[in-house]
């Protein structure tokens, strides 16, 4: 559980840093190049420690979304030239809030083991 803790956490690190990196909206999110690298390395990231998880911990949480996390990244990674940023702002809006009360809540209910 403890390892799981670390990726919780990095995980919600990187959610931290995409909600910050798109406080200014969408116009700006579809024109600031910047702003979208930064964005798509966070949900980069984020997706690379989904994987590293462990399956009783997924078992534990059904309702996220845990193989379209990890095909997600691998799209992120392999296809990146075919990423379509509106898609991207899409996904951090509607999916990334609740894979952030996913996280929250596991982190929340391991700190009386840790």
């Amino acid at each position: 559980m403890k390892r799981d803790i670390v990726h919780l956490e990095h995980i919600r690190e990187c959610i931290n840093a995409i909600e910050e990196y798109t406080l200014s909206g969408k116009d700006f999110f579809l024109n600031d190049r910047k702003t979208q690298k930064a964005t798509l390395r966070e949900l980069q990231e984020l997706a690379e420690s989904t994987q590293r998880l462990s399956s009783q911990l997924k078992e534990n949480c059904p309702d996220t979304p845990w193989f379209a996390i990890a095909g997600f990244r691998n799209i992120l990674v392999h296809d990146y030239l075919g990423i379509n940023m509106s898609q991207i702002w899409d996904i951090v809006n509607r999916d990334v809030p609740d894979l952030k009360l996913a996280v929250n809540m596991l982190i929340s209910e391991s700190e009386p083991f840790e």
